[in-house]
């Protein structure tokens, strides 16, 4: 009968009921004798007993619910409640403890999703510092292991000594990468990188990037080239050596996971505002579990195969953090054996 009313309400069906239960009263004592009141009276009586029953609920509930509501709101507000804070502030004459209820199913409904939040920055955070100390070791152990054997003699034995010191300076230039790799992420997440917005030729620039890796491609006999019917040129807006940095990962990756004597195509599409640029190669492809996956840090599809052809792990990720810089989005598609399609939006140059 009470569950939705408001105070107000509640104290005048409370107040009514007292009046009421106050006549009936004088009403039994009239008829066994023990008083004498006439009907103006008891009109009086009632009206009397509504208004004090009313006002004693009335303030009664503004108190007992300003109380409740404060301890709530101690409980559920991060800040102090402001100074001016007051039973009299409370609107009687809507349903409060209703509201209260909403408010405090959505404090907990944000506090189970900050919760998550945190849960989900903490295994990422577990995972990723398990990923550093894992892909600096083999580095540190290859160096630490190439210098120990030239200290224990293997420096005057000139077979070997040249050789030792190749390779460990080839580790320690993977350990200079990664860490340049892990500053430029650092560098893209915290805002710290001042993007140089001009316009260029995406086309043009493509081009510059199968200069540099043609001697890689012909390593693997890997023909670099544009997809037919889209290979436009369009002028677009962005960091030019931010993008030539994505365009040279995307396409230094087809070259190494691509299908030795494949192709690794460059396409634009014209998407109005945007321009679509998508890499192909028709390679190992990727499976559906790792496709998700493919721009956390340090993830690797084919981790074994993956050291063997070089690189820090962090690439991918790198050109993901670029590309979100720009406020643009980047998307992979691929299937096993049939080789894989990087994606990403570029906005056309005014």
């Amino acid at each position: 009968m009470f569950k939705n009313q408001t105070p107000q309400e509640l104290s005048l069906s409370v107040a009514a009921m007292s009046a009421v239960v106050t006549v009936i009263l004088i009403q039994l004592l009239n008829l066994v004798g023990w008083m004498r009141i006439s009907g103006q009276e008891a009109t009086m009586l009632f009206l009397i007993s509504f208004i004090v029953a009313f006002m004693a609920n009335f303030y009664l509930l503004r108190y007992y619910i300003f109380r409740r509501i404060k301890l709530i709101y101690k409980i559920i507000h991060r800040h102090k409640l402001p100074a001016d804070f007051r039973a009299e502030k409370i609107d009687m004459q809507r349903n409060i403890l209703d509201d209260v209820e909403k408010e405090v199913d959505a404090w907990a409904a944000q506090n189970a999703q900050e919760f998550e939040e945190l849960e989900r920055l903490a295994t990422y955070r577990r995972r990723f510092i398990g990923d550093v100390s894992h892909e600096l070791k083999t580095p540190i152990f290859n160096i630490q292991g190439f210098v120990h054997t030239l200290l224990d003699g293997a420096l005057h034995d000139p077979e070997v000594n040249v050789n030792y010191l190749q390779r460990a300076a080839k580790n320690a230039d993977r350990l200079e990468n990664i860490v340049e790799d892990l500053e430029t992420i650092n560098k893209l997440e915290s805002g710290q990188m001042v993007l140089d917005l001009l316009d260029f030729d995406i086309h043009e620039l493509s081009d510059e990037v199968f200069a540099d890796l043609e001697r890689r491609a012909a390593e693997r006999n890997i023909r670099l080239t544009y997809k037919e019917g889209a290979n436009q040129h369009y002028k677009v807006m962005a960091d030019k050596e931010s993008i030539r940095q994505v365009l040279m990962n995307l396409i230094h990756n087809s070259i190494k996971y691509g299908r030795e004597g494949g192709t690794t195509k460059v396409s634009f599409y014209d998407m109005e505002s945007f321009i679509l640029v998508e890499v192909s190669d028709n390679g190992i492809g990727i499976e559906d579990e790792h496709v998700k996956h493919v721009f956390d840090r340090f993830y690797r599809v084919d981790k074994s195969r993956s050291r063997d052809v070089g690189g820090t792990g962090l690439g991918l990720s790198i050109v993901k953090h670029i590309i979100e810089a720009h406020k643009q989005t980047i998307n992979v598609r691929s299937a096993p054996g049939k080789g894989a399609t990087f994606g990403f939006t570029i906005e056309k140059a005014r």
